[in-house]
């Protein structure tokens, strides 16, 4: 009798991110699982080194750590998809959206020092104006396009711009001088700000070969890999960085950070040392948020604040589609209508039925007068009007 021996039990590990949050290796596999997708960013692999000697990296010690760290991040919720009936034959697309930026302090204590909150309506539609509800104004901003892609690129464009002006304003009014800024996600459009780094926890395209991977697979904690160049449509600086309170999951606890390409040697190693330094420090624990520790504790408590000023969704659909109703029974009312029938407030309290009709005078005498409109009908009403001349509004109160 041959005894066939046992199979090797499946090795695997578990993904500490929530499953509702996706991975933090977001993959794009192909059918064989290959992982990643690949990039074909442009890259320079020696910026800081020979691509060839590529290690982790402990950051200098030595560096010198500002006093104050600053966390910049926003959020965006579309309230409603609207459709804008101006003067065009057709109507056009366009989004209701909230979007908040807020930005956090860290010197010694965390604190939220800075929030704005606006509502604005995205659309192609050229002349559309605000939109006015119970619930605030939806002030209109243009965008490319009518599809949903240009809608949402419209309003991310306008939440980076928030946040923008939200950075620049504070440290206008407090002139630190030695901060370093952390904006969550790409750095584009805000690579002009000073001592300031992109921090990317969601990883959706290998950008390294794989030998220069396989070296950021193999961080410790507090270690990063060189810096190096990579061009897209834009380009920047960029480096991986290795967090605290993972268990060998692969690339879990790894962050991307990146900074403007205009910067010299020096000054990009400086700020890769810095928050291989000084973010660690700052990574979440899983039993307080389901995206750690990459999710970091500065930035998940501000989007929670966020979130909450941008104030029920249910509450500001239900304003929206009020506000709707509204306009549309408006643009009911200036249609050009032949006739029909309202209810009035009548003079002596109560109500009254009115008949309205539109046409033109044939008849008339000194207390009622005969109409006629283009659909043939006639019928008396109130002296409003005198023989020939086209009326307006024939009412007849019963």
């Amino acid at each position: 009798m041959t005894v066939s021996a046992p199979a090797p039990a499946l090795t695997f590990t578990v993904d500490p991110w929530d499953p509702g949050y996706g991975q933090a290796f977001a993959d794009e596999q192909d059918e064989q699982g290959a992982g990643l997708g690949q990039s074909t960013a442009e890259l320079n692999l020696d910026l800081e080194m020979p691509s060839a000697q590529w290690q982790p990296l402990d950051p200098d010690p030595a560096t010198v750590v500002p006093s104050t760290i600053l966390f910049l991040d926003g959020v965006r919720r579309i309230d409603a998809r609207i459709w804008v009936h101006g003067t065009g034959q057709q109507p056009v697309a366009g989004i209701a959206a909230s979007l908040a930026a807020g930005l956090v302090v860290c010197d010694g204590a965390a604190r939220v020092a800075e929030v704005a909150v606006e509502r604005a309506l995205f659309t192609a539609a050229g002349d559309a104006g605000d939109l006015v509800t119970r619930g605030g104004r939806y002030v209109a901003r243009p965008a490319e396009g009518a599809g949903l892609d240009k809608l949402s690129l419209a309003m991310q464009q306008r939440l980076a711009f928030a946040e923008v002006q939200l950075a620049v304003a504070f440290r206008g009014e407090h002139q630190v001088g030695d901060d370093l800024l952390v904006v969550d996600g790409p750095l584009r459009g805000r690579t002009h700000l000073e001592r300031t780094v992109g921090y990317i926890k969601t990883h959706h395209t290998s950008y390294l070969p794989a030998e220069q991977a396989a070296v950021a697979g193999a961080l410790r904690p507090g270690q990063r890999t060189p810096a190096f160049t990579m061009g897209t449509s834009w380009e920047r600086n960029s480096w991986y960085l290795q967090l605290p309170g993972t268990d060998g999951v692969p690339w879990s606890g790894v962050v991307r950070l990146e900074c403007s390409a205009d910067l010299d040697r020096k000054d990009v190693t400086r700020l890769a040392d810095l928050t291989a330094l000084m973010l660690p420090s700052f990574a979440s624990a899983p039993h307080k948020d389901p995206r750690a520790p990459q999710n970091l504790v500065p930035i998940g408590g501000l989007e929670r604040q966020l979130k909450h000023r941008l104030g029920d969704e249910r509450l500001l659909y239900r304003a929206l589609r009020a506000a709707a109703i509204g306009a549309l029974s408006w643009r009911i009312l200036r249609l050009p209508r032949l006739n029909g029938q309202a209810v009035v407030a009548g003079r002596g309290g109560g109500y009254q039925t009115a008949d309205v009709q539109r046409g033109k005078v044939t008849a008339v005498n000194s207390t009622s007068i005969t109409l006629k409109s283009s659909d043939g009908q006639g019928r008396p009403g109130l002296l409003l009007a005198a023989p020939g001349r086209a009326a307006r509004r024939i009412v007849a109160l019963r």
